[in-house]
């Protein structure tokens, strides 16, 4: 007798809101041996960002972060997948993003984070403005951001499944 392993589950959201601090309840099914959250705040490297505005595209965005996940949860072997990203006015400090992931072991769990970040940052339309001292400032793509996505794309990974 074979048994089939239930695809991944998959919840992305873009709200306004803060992100709670919600207790994940994933884990205690006893399929899922790991679970790794990635939490990005707000930061202030410069010494004269206040805060961030993010705008989106209402339904393309939330597809862009459905696709990422889907290609996760096809390249590694996992139970669930949650994306949170804020959007309107975030201040220094806050969460703007939460990825977490949950597999059976850590490997799976870490690369699938890894990847969706890498990801998100550089394909997922999200448009970012910095308020400094001097008003609001669109803040362009990063370099860093592309060369990261890119080492993920082509063909078949070189990382285990």
């Amino acid at each position: 007798m074979t048994t089939t392993k239930a695809p991944a589950t998959i919840e992305v959201a873009i709200t306004a809101e803060p992100l709670e601090d919600r207790p994940s309840g994933e884990g205690r099914d006893g399929r899922s041996g790991a679970e790794v959250r990635f939490s990005g705040r707000v930061r202030d490297e410069s010494g004269r960002v206040q805060a961030l505005f993010l705008e989106h595209y209402p339904g393309m965005t939330e597809n862009a972060l459905e696709k990422i996940a889907g290609h996760a949860r096809e390249r590694w072997p996992l139970n669930a997948i949650e994306i949170i990203h804020r959007v309107g006015e975030i201040r220094i400090g806050e969460e703007i993003v939460r990825v977490v992931v949950w597999a059976g072991h850590r490997h799976a769990a870490f690369e699938a984070c890894a990847f969706l970040m890498d990801i998100l940052k550089s394909q997922v339309p999200l448009w970012k403005k910095e308020l400094s001292d001097d008003g609001w400032h669109w803040v362009e793509a990063r370099e860093r951001d592309a060369e990261a996505a890119a080492r993920w794309m082509g063909g078949p990974s070189e990382r285990a499944r």
